[in-house]
Order: structure tokens, then C-alpha cells, then sequence
């Protein structure tokens, strides 16, 4: 995730949460001194609902750190039937955002490991992609990260820049 990421996120969660005037003390809440990823549901909840700026800053740096996991399911269910819209919407967005972005870095990974592949074989990327039951445009789309292939293509791309590689490496062995 990139820091221009976390700063429109954290933009957007500002400009809404910042128009919430909560206090903690005005509601009766008081927040977990433990981490966010260790609360429970129906914490959160009541942080959402009755928290203020800076626990809602720990929920969110906690859904950056892990979009997918424990507290990011917790919060998707406390968004569905919560009552403070505006913060709501903020962290849904956050959380969105968040997700996106992941992906984004996710889909980047994946084409730096298909590239690896495609030059390990020594092929074209024509070539290559044809061995592999892809289009130019296809494989092209996962180069760029655009799309990501299927795991059973990957597979295959991996055996074949195997397959390949060691061609290569037992031609070179004989020419010495």
C-alpha cells in the first residue's frame, strides 16, 4: 500500500469524522486500551456508535493493517445495522479503499512473478502465452497487472518456464 493511499483514505475519513463532534465523555464511552484487532464485535460497535476521533483512527489503522481479517469482518458487520451514518460511511469507505489498493499491490506481485517466468523461459511472450492457453492480449493484461491469471495458469506458466529452463541449461552445458 502506497503512503498517496493512506492519505486519501485518511482524508476522507477526517472530512467525515471530523464533522462528528463526539467526546467520549459526553457518550459514556470508553475505549480498549487493548489492540483493535483483540475487541469484540460488539466493542466496536459501541466505539462506532459512541467513540470518538481517536478510536475511530484505531479502528481504521487497524483495518489498513489487515483489510481482510478479523476486525474488517467485525466492522463490515457493525456497518450494516449501524446508527452513526456519517462515521459509517467513512470507515466503509476506508475499509474499501483499503481493499482496493491491496488488490492493486496484490495484482503488481503477481505480474512481477509471471514476468520472472516468461523471461526464465527464453520465450516470446507470444510463444509463451500460446504454451499456456493465453492470447498476446491476455498474457499482455497480466504483465501490466491488469488481471490476474487463474492458479491452474499459473501452474502451468511455472512448468513451462521449467521446462524451458532446464532445456536451456542443459543446451548451454553442452556447447562447453
Amino acid at each position: 500500500m502506497t503512503l498517496a493511499a493512506d492519505r486519501r483514505g485518511d482524508t476522507a475519513f477526517h472530512r467525515v469524522a471530523s464533522s462528528l463532534p463526539r467526546r467520549p465523555e459526553a457518550t459514556g464511552f470508553v475505549p480498549d486500551s487493548r489492540p483493535v484487532e483483540f475487541w469484540s464485535t460488539s466493542a466496536i460497535r459501541e466505539a462506532v456508535e459512541s467513540g470518538d476521533l481517536a478510536t475511530w483512527q484505531r479502528i481504521t489503522t487497524a483495518l489498513k493493517r489487515d483489510p481482510y481479517g478479523r476486525t474488517a469482518r467485525q466492522v463490515e458487520e457493525v456497518l450494516e445495522t449501524a446508527s452513526s451514518y456519517g462515521i459509517s460511511e467513512a470507515l466503509a469507505e476506508v475499509l474499501a479503499r483499503t481493499r482496493a489498493h491491496l488488490e492493486a499491490d496484490e495484482r503488481a506481485e503477481v505480474a512481477r512473478q509471471v514476468r520472472a517466468l516468461l523471461d526464465r523461459s527464453g520465450l516470446g511472450q507470444h510463444e509463451f502465452a500460446s504454451r499456456i492457453g493465453a492470447s498476446s492480449e491476455d498474457l499482455g493484461s497480466y504483465l501490466a497487472g491488469d488481471v490476474s491469471p487463474s492458479a491452474s495458469q499459473m501452474v502451468r506458466m511455472r512448468r513451462l518456464s521449467d521446462r524451458f529452463a532446464k532445456i536451456r541449461a542443459q543446451r548451454g552445458t553442452r556447447s562447453q
